[in-house]
């Protein structure tokens, strides 16, 4: 049995030895999570148990990296800060280790430990972590942990990643609004709360994203409509609901989903209604243009509704709404149209919208643009408050993201460069979309990882759905909220000694001004940094 202990930023690809440097040990803060990985092979096929030994062993949770299968690892234009470009068998989704794991011989695997002291425990101490074959240890590792006496400051960037219910519903075969429904989705969104995500898109009308013009995504309405001769009455009793469960795991914004359709507001989200008869209907869609007055009126009634329950529930701070995503020019005319009627009907409401050309900000019509990573330059101190997001299209110029070919530096160095941008809100489009690009059918995310050949593997989820109805995390989604942590452990540092210094810090580490196009490559250089972080809070404690 060969076996190696790895930082969390490597990935162990069953085909290739670690080249990685031998990983000893890292500091953290008490209420933190951090990971670190047990790369083995072993000689002939076996069936091994897995188990942590030491002080924090009542700390770890344990995990086995499972490969997925990746059929666009980049894009044709993309740069060349990858690990591999060719579709294949790549590291990915975290198995809770329960009970014994089998491996073929002569491949390498991954066991993913995190440790999670809950400020229970300060101090420094070994964790081992033990392989063992019919009760016989037969290979071990360990790292030197120090917790430090310290708390992480609360996370205050806002960070949404888009959620989406009705891909849930298909993939459990379950009927929105249903107990299951519920419960499923309150396991996803836990999971995402715990992941550093704190704002929900919420389906106030099944949302008008990522749907093939004239198709359909399932209905998950949250509030329900009826039709009341010439006017409407709305339910808001499910919309209750989600507010209520959402509160529960720990979510504190609301995205209300977009009122118009994406790419240029031209028609209305699809919106069902019942009738006096109990007849159900659609009564808004790709049929209605964005110049019905019919649809104005709707909304005036809505919005008059939907504001009076904000204020009940205590949610006028906490809601974000949306028009149309990702406006261009050519949608210019109709998008301020639909804007200024948004704005006249949800008054002193955050209204934002992803939108990358910052001559169409300057018409007025988006009051709180959140433009893509290589425009975030063009916006840096010209806006009410910085956004950014990235999405499939940021995979050149060593832009941070996400995929599954992308080393994980490149997850996770983008928490430092929110910090250094002072970014109030992050955004990403894809927490669970299980369907091909378009809606146009739903899929198996652990066949099809890149919706169909439509984006880079690893775009469209960050998640995978257990059997249980709960959330499997991706080894991708782990190292993204470590670097939301560098976000929290560099506000702490700045609490402690001014924001200033902290920049200046950040500055000397790296050979040339940090930027959403120039940082430093190498995994040590993130990792030491971190460490020089800590340090320095435990000097100022």
């Amino acid at each position: 049995m060969e076996l190696m202990i790895l930082s969390s930023l490597e990935k162990v690809f069953f085909d290739e030895k670690p080249s990685a440097k031998k990983f000893d040990g890292f500091s953290m803060l008490k209420n933190e999570r951090a990971s670190f990985q047990t790369a083995f092979c072993s000689e002939k096929d076996a069936k091994l148990e897995v188990r942590a030994e030491g002080e924090l062993s009542a700390y770890a949770k344990l995990y086995f990296v499972k490969d997925v299968p990746v059929g666009t690892a980049c894009n044709p234009d993309a740069d060349d800060f990858f690990l591999r470009k060719t579709s294949g068998m790549y590291p990915d989704v975290l198995v809770p280790v329960d009970g014994e794991i089998s491996v073929e011989g002569g491949k390498w695997y991954s066991i993913w430990t995190e440790i999670s002291p809950e400020e229970k425990y300060v101090g420094k101490s070994e964790l081992k972590i033990v392989l063992s074959e019919n009760g016989n240890a037969v290979a071990d590792g360990s790292v030197t942990v120090e917790v430090i006496d310290c708390c992480l400051e609360k996370q205050t960037l806002v960070h949404t990643n888009w959620y989406h219910a009705d891909c849930l519903c298909n993939y459990y075969n379950v009927e929105p609004m249903s107990d299951e429904f519920w419960r499923i989705n309150r396991n996803f969104i836990k999971t995402a709360v715990d992941h550093g995500i704190n704002c929900i898109l919420t389906p106030v009308f099944t949302p008008p994203l990522d749907t093939k013009v004239g198709g359909e995504r399932r209905t998950v309405q949250l509030v329900g409509v009826k039709i009341k001769g010439k006017s409407y009455s709305f339910d808001f009793r499910n919309l209750k609901k989600w507010v209520d469960m959402c509160r529960d795991c720990g979510v504190e914004y609301f995205e209300i989903s977009h009122l118009f359709t994406q790419w240029g507001a031209k028609h209305a989200p699809k919106i069902v209604a019942t009738d006096r008869k109990g007849r159900e209907k659609k009564i808004f869609g790709w049929k209605t243009r964005t110049s019905s007055k019919k649809y104005d009126e709707f909304l005036r009634a809505f919005g008059n509704q939907l504001m009076a329950f904000i204020e009940e529930n205590d949610l006028k701070d906490k809601c974000i709404f949306h028009i149309s995503d990702e406006p261009g020019k050519s949608h210019l005319k109709t998008y301020k149209k639909r804007a200024n009627l948004i704005f006249s009907i949800f008054k002193d409401m955050k209204v934002i919208d992803a939108l990358s050309e910052f001559d169409f900000y300057e018409t007025g019509a988006v009051r709180n643009p959140v433009p893509c990573e290589d425009a975030i330059e063009d916006f840096v101190g010209k806006v009410p408050e910085l956004w950014t997001y990235y999405c499939c299209g940021q995979d050149d110029k060593y832009l941070p993201n996400r995929f599954m070919s992308m080393p994980s530096i490149r997850n996770r160095i983008l928490g430092t460069l929110l910090y250094k941008y002072d970014v109030k809100g992050f955004l990403h489009w894809g927490y669970n979309f299980y369907n091909l690009q378009y809606s146009v059918k739903a899929i198996d995310p652990y066949k099809i990882t890149d919706a169909g050949g439509s984006f880079p593997s690893g775009d469209s989820f960050v998640v995978y759905p257990s059997c249980k109805g709960d959330a499997l995390v991706s080894l991708r989604l782990k190292v993204f909220y470590d670097g939301f942590q560098d976000i929290m452990a560099l506000r702490t540092l700045e609490n402690k000694v001014g924001r200033e210094k902290v920049l200046e810090f950040l500055e000397k580490e790296s050979v040339k001004p940090l930027s959403f196009t120039e940082y430093p490559h190498e995994a040590e250089w993130l990792l030491g940094l971190r460490e020089k972080i800590n340090e320095m809070i435990k000097e100022n404690l």
